[in-house]
């Protein structure tokens, strides 16, 4: 297949695309709920994260941040598992470019949970 043709495999356009496009997010969302504990953490804490936000009188900006912080993370999960799960799809065998590609997937959650925790300080500072 050249660069230029189709893939067999696109779906509907239009509106049918959307509703499509939305029943694959919610099955993506169930699967990640259902075999991924870090993904129930990572919502638990955005819950928990984003309803202290708003009760506390956070300055608007900071609240903003936050909340944001924790939908990154909740983002972030996701494209973590992903690459998890099509990496053990690929092979479940022990190779360098596996773990790293596990690792690399990790280090951006790992960056995403200091971010929150960063704008957390900033946001409780100027209370």
């Amino acid at each position: 297949m050249s660069s230029t043709e189709e893939s067999p495999f696109k779906g509907k356009t239009g509106l049918r695309r959307l509703i499509n496009a939305t029943g694959y997010s919610l099955d993506g969302f169930k699967a990640a709920w259902q075999h991924e504990s870090a993904f129930r953490q990572v919502c638990l804490l955005a819950l928990a994260g984003i309803a202290l936000a708003l009760w506390l009188p956070l300055p608007h900006w900071a609240r903003a941040l936050i909340v944001f912080a924790h939908f990154l993370s909740v983002v972030v999960e996701l494209l973590n598992s992903a690459i998890e799960a099509a990496v053990d799809h690929t092979s479940l065998d022990h190779h360098t470019l596996a773990k790293r590609a596990k690792d690399l997937g990790s280090a951006a959650q790992l960056f995403s949970l200091i971010n929150m925790a960063c704008l957390w300080a900033f946001g409780l500072i100027n209370l």
